[in-house]
């Protein structure tokens, strides 16, 4: 028990550090290249935050155990949203973008409410089921690509005309971003399973079932490096990547998570998911609402906490039930 403890400590360490090269090289290659960090937030960044579910859940379903890949999307989502994104804005206000607004937001919306659809028709993710979410995750993929080239022009903003000069420091410079989102991934994914995997093994020797397992220590764990990520961001004033994190993260985990491990073996759904769904969905219509209270396209310090309250409320009604 003590090396399971200390190794959920060094795992903390691998995801901080790895967050920190991952959000550094990020922010780098967007600004050298003048590609919307809201994109790199959405792909990148998401990509690589997303790994420890998408680990867990495959691995899950080639197990068979449904609960667990299911439970892991679905409580990692809500935790993205309710404790990452409001600790991110509680620290420092979130600015939306035009596109994150107009667009993201309910696409994310959108992408949830048909998530709950195919799970509750026929009470399966089949394997006509999973083909519907991977083609929406390429559509997905090539939505971000149009983004970034027309994001720009889309929010009405003037790049400045910088001359772009081929020599030797450029291209280190370009490499080196690229070496800091390579070694944060990494540490990221080697920070995750150390969580996770440590932390389940705790979880059941106090005989915690398998279901609050997936929807607590499993999801939160593997959205430690959401968290981790997202809140460097914030503190660094990168409202892109913070938010295009969680969006992108949270699309991620439905489309290919979900897509893949359904593909490579058909899930069955618990509908006691549903109240979870639920939650999930209301959480991101309350979010598709916040560019147009208080303060005009900006997620507030209030807003913030009325998330972590709400995440409070869910974890109180997830173990009194």
């Amino acid at each position: 028990m003590i090396i399971n403890c200390l190794l959920i400590l060094i795992g903390f360490v691998l995801l901080i550090k790895g967050a920190d090269f991952l959000v550094e090289g990020s922010s780098g290659i967007a600004k050298k290249f003048h590609i919307p960090e809201i994109i790199i937030g959405l792909t990148i960044v998401s990509i690589g935050t997303s790994m420890p579910e998408l680990f867990v859940s495959i691995t899950s379903a080639i197990k068979g155990y449904e609960d667990m890949a299911l439970g892991n999307v679905i409580g990692s989502n809500l935790c993205n949203l309710l404790l990452i994104l409001g600790l991110s804005a509680t620290i420092r206000p979130i600015i939306f973008k035009k596109e994150t607004k107009l667009i993201e937001i309910p696409m994310c919306l959108g992408i949830t409410v048909l998530f709950m659809i195919l799970c509750n028709i026929g009470n399966d993710i089949s394997k006509l089921d999973s083909i519907i979410l991977i083609a929406l995750f390429i559509c997905f993929i090539l939505y971000t690509i149009v983004m970034a080239k027309k994001g720009n022009q889309f929010d009405k903003i003037k790049e400045p005309m910088v001359e772009i000069k081929q020599n030797d420091k450029k291209q280190r410079k370009t490499i080196l971003n690229l070496l800091y989102i390579i070694i944060g991934i990494i540490g990221l994914k080697i920070g995750g399973d150390f969580v996770v995997n440590n932390s389940e093994t705790i979880a059941n020797h106090f005989n915690i079932s398998q279901k609050i397992i997936s929807l607590t220590i499993i999801a939160i764990g593997t959205s430690l490096p959401e968290l981790v990520t997202s809140v460097t961001a914030a503190i660094k004033g990168e409202s892109d990547i913070a938010i295009g994190n969680i969006i992108g993260s949270n699309i991620f985990n439905i489309l290919l998570i979900i897509g893949v491990s359904a593909f490579i073996n058909p899930i069955t759904y618990n509908t006691s998911y549903n109240l979870q769904m639920i939650i999930l969905i209301i959480s991101t219509i309350v979010l598709a609402l916040f560019p147009y209270t208080d303060k005009k396209d900006e997620m507030t310090t209030s807003n913030g906490i009325a998330y972590l309250m709400l995440y409070a409320l869910y974890m109180v009604i997830l173990f009194i039930k």
